[in-house]
């Protein structure tokens, strides 16, 4: 294996995400990460699912679950469509699927199914979606879908003071579990960027692909980064999510 490279929210930009991968030159040595929120917001969440199962057999890929996926993943088992996910880019992504055949939604939802919540690696560093709650780590976690939900985990990480030791005992515990966390689901454009940002020991991946943002990749080791365009300008004549400050 050549790289580890964490990828944020893709939102069914498949068009952001084939020239992110293009742009950091990833070979079939590389091991992608994908950080979850593969559907809702432009227009090929379909495509989006199609092309990780393609990745997935051609080189190592481990693809997180987000709260978008858990959505479309309940969609394609039953066939109803919580309006709550209507509302945020369910519409596109139903939409999407027009044309897909009984099979190949069999083998999207089989993938969804499979996806775990959250990875650690043999360096200590987390990877979900979102974050969690519990003081002593996601395997302690009593409430599942705060691993797709939480930004209680951002927001400490953003509120600490730069100057306190990850040593010392007022460092959060649920920090100091871990060598690293990387997460999506919070886009940096709540905090007018769009690159990945790191707070305390923490990375946030997603640079508001869903919206008027860019899809980022990003190099753990040397934390070089990748991005596409600017999202819409991959899609003139689609508007996406609506992004509000």
């Amino acid at each position: 294996m050549n790289r580890t490279l964490v990828i944020g929210d893709i939102h069914g930009a498949l068009r952001a995400l084939e020239q992110g991968l293009e742009r950091a030159a990833v070979t079939n040595e590389d091991q992608l990460i994908f950080l979850g929120d593969y559907v809702d917001g432009w227009s090929e969440s379909c495509a989006v699912i199609n092309y990780l199962l393609q990745l997935a057999a051609r080189q190592p890929c481990i693809f997180i679950k987000g709260n978008h996926d858990t959505w479309c993943e309940e969609w394609l088992r039953t066939g109803n469509a919580a309006s709550t996910w209507l509302e945020h880019g369910g519409l596109e992504t139903i939409k999407s699927y027009e044309g897909l055949d009984t099979a190949g939604k069999i083998a999207h939802l089989e993938l969804l199914e499979q996806m775990p919540y959250y990875y650690t690696d043999d360096k200590n560093r987390l990877f979900i979606h979102a974050g969690f709650t519990s003081m002593n780590g996601p395997k302690k976690e009593f409430r599942r879908p705060a691993f797709s939900w939480d930004r209680t985990l951002w927001e400490t990480a953003l509120g600490l003071d730069p100057n306190i030791k990850k040593e010392s005992t007022y460092y959060p515990r649920r920090l100091r579990l871990f060598e690293e966390i990387y997460i999506g689901h919070t886009p940096t454009l709540h905090h007018e960027k769009v690159e990945p940002m790191r707070a305390a020991n923490v990375w946030n991946v997603d640079t508001g692909a869903a919206f008027e943002g860019k899809l980022s990749i990003m190099n753990v080791e040397t934390k070089e980064f990748w991005q596409s365009d600017h999202v819409p300008k991959l899609y003139p004549g689609e508007t996406g999510r609506q992004f509000n400050r």
